[in-house]
């Protein structure tokens, strides 16, 4: 299998709003056209970081899914050319929403348990929506007073004080996104005002010539939520604010004043896709699970996506089947 596309492939691949339909995507920041100046031009190019993004893992102990992420892991430090760092998107485990304490603890420390034992890679972490403990309280029997009630579990487990951040390496600029608003005893996509306020801050203190790729659990824009579920079956097409951020508007309008956003990743949706719009890319990068462990979600086997990052701010996106079978039970 073919991990990675030759460049001069990738500078052909077509710009606009798209949802893959094979298991295995490239795609690049758009650019000129032409390709016989694009290779004159990018002669000096280079390769800055190569990360691996891993997202919706949704680790539990039913339906070998600890032996299915040990083997996704495996796959990605087996490669040839081997990532430099992977980012986990969120939804780490099956699902800590709607459950009681006893069954949380079992999925981190199962999810714990295979990181440590099978990946020797740096990680830098998202919070997902099932990540957080006990917004559904009929179901978890929290009453919100918890001392890990919320995301306060996922922080402590991920070694992390903040749910959202950023950092810089090999020459951009990292923002991590807290997706996941609560909205009743479940969640909406959005940014709550604090962190809206500390992103536009953190864009305006970034140089105009340090590119930036941003990473959420939940797409800020995406195609493929479309296509999760049937949002068209009363005719008319309806969107979740729960599956796709419900300010996207906001955030676009922020992007636009900071040219130098040229990325942007997620999960959430087990789909791929990739959205370019207003100069920005957005990927939807699939899910380690597949179809929650229950085999192909739609058109898309279990996956990851490899991301390269250039010194000169362009990047390109490969997603990458890594072989797993679903089991019955």
């Amino acid at each position: 299998m073919k991990y990675e596309m030759n460049r001069r492939d990738m500078l052909k691949t077509t710009i606009g709003a798209t949802v893959a339909a094979t298991g295995l995507v490239g795609a690049t920041s758009a650019f000129a056209a032409d390709d016989s100046q694009q290779s004159a031009d990018r002669r000096d190019v280079k390769r800055v970081l190569r990360i691996a993004h891993l997202t919706d893992i949704h680790v539990q102990p039913e339906r070998s899914a600890g032996l299915g992420m040990a083997a996704c892991l495996r796959h990605v430090q087996s490669l040839p050319d081997k990532p430099d760092i992977l980012f986990n998107g969120g939804d780490s485990i099956m699902d800590s929403l709607r459950q009681d304490k006893a069954r949380t603890r079992v999925q981190w420390d199962l999810w714990k348990r295979v990181l440590k034992a099978e990946s020797s890679l740096p990680i830098v972490h998202c919070i997902g929506n099932h990540d957080v403990w006990g917004w559904t309280k009929a179901k978890s029997g929290c009453t919100g007073n918890e001392d890990l009630y919320g995301k306060k579990w996922a922080l402590d487990e991920f070694g992390i004080t903040s749910r959202f951040r950023s950092f810089d390496r090999a020459g951009w600029h990292f923002v991590i996104l807290d997706s996941s608003f609560p909205d009743g005893d479940s969640y909406k996509a959005k940014l709550d005002e604090r962190q809206f306020e500390w992103l536009a801050e953190d864009l305006a203190k970034t140089p105009n010539s340090t590119p930036i790729l941003v990473m959420s659990h939940i797409p800020i824009l995406s195609a493929a939520a479309y296509f999760d579920g049937e949002c068209e079956k009363t005719g008319d097409w309806k969107v979740p604010g729960a599956w796709i951020h419900i300010d996207a508007r906001r955030i676009k309008d922020l992007f636009n004043k900071h040219p130098n956003v040229k990325v942007c990743i997620s999960g959430h949706l087990h789909l791929v896709d990739r959205v370019d719009y207003n100069g920005v890319t957005y990927f939807c990068n699939g899910a380690v699970s597949g179809n929650w462990w229950k085999g192909r979600h739609q058109e898309f086997d279990e996956g990851y996506a490899l991301i390269n990052l250039f010194n000169d701010g362009t990047f390109d996106r490969d997603y990458v089947r890594y072989g797993w079978k679903a089991v019955d039970a």
